[in-house]
């Protein structure tokens, strides 16, 4: 039976690092003199890219040089205090070795800058052995474009896969690749944003069950349609 790949979201899905993102935002905001944010807003800008997350958080109407110079302090900030407040959710650790004890690849697709993703990567799981370890990095599109889903598979030798995130993003993406997504309400979207999902997951032991459902199953995983 050909392998599985599990394609998982990095932000809200194996780690909770929205304190250390919005701490370093507020840190490049204050050098210039702009007003903050409350960490529930900052839920709802992350996921696009930390230009995008910079953009937002701004006021209107900003050139794009201030737009370049906060940037530039958000990454050095961040760089710097990357894993102050992170931290990998409870039992996702275990998840992703017992998923590789069982055969299945796995891989990670995030919209956060690369040097970022790998930094967080291996600061907590460098132990497992990812097929493939994807961020936002030069030439390659954000989600919810598929390429990432399929550099992935193609990665990990497999034709059957399925995504884990916790946005409308990430289940876009799986979509726009023809696999399925599980959607996980403990990360940084509210539930009533998942219901395009095939599943959702209310907590790791749930995940863990569903992927093994997926493993099981005779069809519905390739990559030319959802499961039905």
């Amino acid at each position: 039976m050909d392998s599985l790949t599990v394609v998982f979201d990095l932000d809200g899905t194996l780690i909770d690092t929205i304190g250390d993102l919005a701490a370093a935002v507020e840190h490049a905001l204050g050098l210039k003199g702009f007003p903050g944010h409350g960490i529930d807003e900052y839920r709802k800008m992350v996921g696009h890219g930390i230009r995008n997350l910079v953009t937002r958080a701004l006021p209107e109407g900003v050139s794009e040089e201030v737009i370049d110079s906060t940037l530039s302090d958000f990454v050095s900030y961040y760089t710097a205090h990357i894993d102050v407040f992170s931290r990998p959710y409870p039992g996702i650790h275990q998840l992703l070795r017992d998923l590789d004890r069982a055969g299945i690849k796995i891989a990670v697709a995030s919209n956060k800058f690369q040097a970022g993703t790998e930094m967080l990567m291996e600061r907590f799981f460098p132990d497992i052995p990812f097929v493939k370890i994807l961020g936002n990095a030069p030439g390659l599109p954000l989600k919810p474009d598929p390429e990432v889903i399929r550099l992935a598979m193609e990665a990990a030798g497999s034709s059957r896969a399925v995504m884990a995130g916790d946005s409308a993003t990430d289940i876009k993406t799986a979509h726009n690749a023809g696999i399925p997504a599980i959607a996980v309400s403990w990360g940084f979207r509210p539930k009533s944003d998942l219901g395009a999902a095939e599943a959702i997951a209310d907590s790791v032991e749930q995940l863990h069950n569903l992927i093994l459902e997926y493993l099981s199953a005779d069809s519905g995983l390739n990559s030319c349609g959802r499961q039905g």
